[in-house]
């Protein structure tokens, strides 16, 4: 296991990339609200409260009317309009997650989680799915996906557990984490197929929809699919390519449901992406031992930093996907 000097060294990796506005961008340049709050949620576990602060500043600047946030931004400016709903419900579990370190949420924090939860609950289908995104135009999607109504049920999860600690509840949000949850469960043919990806694999699990034996025998159907020897596992099922990120969340699923051997092992095979100052490579491509992309993402670091919290227990915060809606779990 990596200590917590280590976790330290890989936070002030992500600091390093932080903008001057605060949003800490992809290697690409752009910052998208999803990747920033994660970034920001591993910052917090490390004790650097300074950039989380200015974080959580970018994210209520670049918040929208209707309570979304484009899906790419440089330099402050739109370069992508559309709205992400999983962008926008991320922000609830960032926020849960700094108040489980800090036991503080300023009011202009939780007036920026009720517009973000309120615009995500607005594109629920009768049937339960969230669907993607509202275009430039304020058009909804057609379609949902299965990796992102998983993150935004996390989110709408830890929105109510917000709104219970805050005294001031969101009934609307519970009925359509219930919902989506239940479709989750259910309705693989409500989501589009996605399923070469690893990450629409493990994230019902990850963002607490599955849970018990059903999540144990959905872990188990596809680990030979996508789990590497040594390595890690697979961004997709048709490449030699393995991920930090997707690595990482499957540790914290695991942990999620008791896993913590395989969870463990698994944390441990991805350290060969760690880099000299902290950092981490994104991938690596083991049929040409190459990097690939050859460059070391913040929103990797951040998934590293996250699941040795679960495995070390360095924060108040470290049951965060673990302890996720406990009273709403099915097993």
């Amino acid at each position: 296991m990596i200590s917590e000097d280590e976790v330290l060294q890989t936070a002030k990796s992500i600091a390093a990339i932080q903008g001057a506005d605060g949003g800490v961008p992809w290697p690409e340049g752009h910052v998208d609200a999803w990747n920033h709050v994660e970034c920001l949620m591993a910052m917090a576990v490390a004790g650097l409260t300074d950039e989380v602060k200015r974080g959580y500043e970018w994210l209520q600047t670049h918040q929208r009317a209707d309570g979304s946030w484009a899906a790419k931004i440089l330099n402050g400016e739109a370069t992508e309009a559309n709205g992400e709903s999983n962008h926008a419900a991320y922000v609830a579990v960032g926020v849960w997650h700094d108040f489980l370190i800090t036991g503080e949420v300023a009011d202009a924090r939780w007036d920026m989680v009720k517009r973000a939860l309120d615009y995500v609950v607005g594109l629920q289908t009768e049937r339960g799915e969230i669907v993607w995104e509202r275009d430039k135009d304020g058009k909804a999607s057609g379609y949902a996906l299965l990796t992102g109504c998983s993150s935004i049920h996390q989110g709408l999860r830890c929105g109510v557990l917000l709104a219970e600690r805050l005294d001031d509840p969101q009934p609307h949000w519970e009925l359509a984490a219930d919902k989506l949850g239940h479709v989750l469960r259910t309705t693989p043919e409500a989501f589009a197929d996605k399923s070469r990806f690893s990450m629409d694999w493990y994230y019902p699990v990850l963002g607490g929809a599955v849970r018990g034996r059903q999540a144990v025998e959905l872990i188990d159907r596809e680990w030979n699919t996508f789990v590497v020897r040594d390595l890690g596992i697979r961004c997709v099922s048709d490449q030699p390519w393995v991920t930090g990120a997707e690595t990482c969340e499957l540790v914290l699923a695991l942990d999620a449901i008791g896993d913590t051997g395989r969870a463990k092992a698994l944390f441990n095979d991805m350290q060969h992406l760690r880099h000299e100052d902290g950092s981490y490579w994104t991938g690596w491509q083991f049929a040409n031992h190459k990097h690939f992309p050859h460059e070391r993402s913040g929103y990797t670091a951040a998934a590293v930093i996250l699941a040795a919290d679960a495995l070390l227990e360095i924060t108040p915060a470290a049951g965060i996907f673990r302890d996720l809606g406990k009273a709403h779990q099915h097993a």
